[in-house]
């Protein structure tokens, strides 16, 4: 398996790992850690889809990683408050 499958394989477990989690109910789709999850795991996607160019995907995850570093941003904000 080439370096990019694996950090592409990573990147997509945690994404879905996130996404069951949250389906069922067993995180908070708010939680700090749901999108530490998603930002790791976006990150590691974007890094893959980048080694392989492959731009449609760059364009995705690297903008599912900014959607989720927001995300942090206003959780991180809440409770503060």
């Amino acid at each position: 398996m080439a370096m990019n499958d694996i950090i592409g394989s990573v990147g997509v477990a945690l994404i879905l790992l996130a996404y069951f989690l949250g389906t069922e109910k067993l995180m908070k789709t708010d939680s700090k850690i749901y999108f530490v999850l998603n930002i790791i795991g976006a990150g590691l996607a974007t890094t893959a889809s980048l080694m392989i160019g492959y731009w449609p995907f760059v364009i995705l995850e690297a903008t599912w990683t900014l959607v989720s570093l927001y995300g942090l941003m206003k959780a991180m904000k809440i409770s503060m408050t």
